[in-house]
């Protein structure tokens, strides 16, 4: 299980019922953290905890104050300051130096602080913002495709301190090629808590056996391939299937999709090729392009290479998410 919000939720969706539950929120900071505001972590009854709020010193800790919340049934606020001889936070040896804000809010049949619709909304590849009182349980998801900024704020409202958390489902990658070379990449990504398709037509590449938890694997390689890219909101394509006419005809047919990102594996003059193909030039594809594949990392080997494509990919999104943040005053 990656420490990815999706598989957090899921991890309380499976077990709801069977143990009580507290949601984990850093709401502010305050000089030098691991973790910044917005940063969740799922505890349950047992003890047990999805996700980090630090790097992994402090949460003993709060998952005993927990504890508290559940008792309580009201939220719970903790400040950990590294500065500070006397705090929990400098006695550990944290290292960082600041000051984290962090509320526990208990999650209840009757108040389940918003996280069923959060959660479907992260199944269905929903973007928008997760809204939480700091002084109260209460927390909501509001849809919105068009989200702004990835810094979660503070805003000052008629009822108190509210939490607006931008939220992005996990990136969704386009793998084309299923040869040996791809596995690393599936396996890498999937530890990060992506989601992962194939699309190879070739009937030896992209065996189920070689990739048992992608998400699709694609035969075809004409609009249906466009028409599932949109659907499934996928985020960024590999071109890797070694063969230039393949990747030719499905760079042309992704410049229909909503795609954002595309890799191609192999050389820039292999890639100018696979433009002539299509007739097409770089400013002309809808989309990002990224050629050669991936971070200069160095290595050769196929781990390596994916370490590369996907730190590419992981920087190009990341990327793309730097724009100022959004009020939602008069939300």
């Amino acid at each position: 299980m990656s420490n990815q919000l999706s598989d957090m939720l899921r991890a309380w969706r499976e077990n709801a019922t069977a143990t009580e539950w507290v949601l984990g929120t850093v709401y502010k900071t305050q000089g030098s953290a691991y973790r910044k505001a917005g940063a969740m972590m799922m505890i349950s009854g047992q003890g047990q905890q999805f996700g980090l709020l630090s790097g992994g010193c402090l949460e003993a800790d709060i998952i005993r104050n927990a504890r508290r919340a559940m008792v309580t049934g009201k939220t719970v606020k903790l400040v950990y300051d590294g500065n500070d001889e006397d705090d929990l936070s400098f006695r550990l040896g944290v290292g960082c130096g600041g000051t984290v804000y962090i509320m526990l809010q208990p999650i209840t049949a009757e108040n389940d602080l918003g996280l069923a619709a959060f959660y479907d909304a992260l199944q269905a590849r929903e973007s928008g913002y997760y809204i939480q009182k700091i002084d109260q349980p209460s927390g909501r998801f509001l849809a919105d495709e068009n989200v702004i900024g990835n810094r979660a704020h503070i805003e000052m409202r008629d009822d108190g301190e509210t939490l607006i958390i931008p939220i992005r489902p996990e990136p969704h990658i386009l793998l084309v090629g299923g040869g040996i070379d791809a596995r690393p990449v599936t396996r890498i990504a999937q530890e990060m808590g992506w989601q992962v398709s194939l699309a190879d037509p070739r009937a030896a590449n992209a065996r189920i056996e070689h990739f048992p938890n992608v998400r699709a694997i694609l035969r075809s390689i004409d609009d249906s391939l466009a028409e599932y890219a949109t659907s499934s909101r996928v985020d960024a394509a590999i071109l890797m299937s070694h063969s230039i006419s393949i990747d030719a005809k499905a760079l042309a047919i992704l410049t229909k999709s909503t795609v954002r990102h595309v890799s191609a594996l192999g050389p820039a003059h292999r890639f100018e090729q696979v433009l002539n193909d299509i007739g097409m030039t770089r400013t002309q594809l809808p989309f990002q392009v990224q050629s050669p594949a991936g971070l200069p990392l160095g290595g050769e080997l196929p781990e390596a290479i994916a370490l590369s494509m996907l730190s590419g990919i992981h920087k190009a999104l990341h990327d793309m998410m730097q724009m100022p943040g959004l009020s939602l005053a008069a939300e």
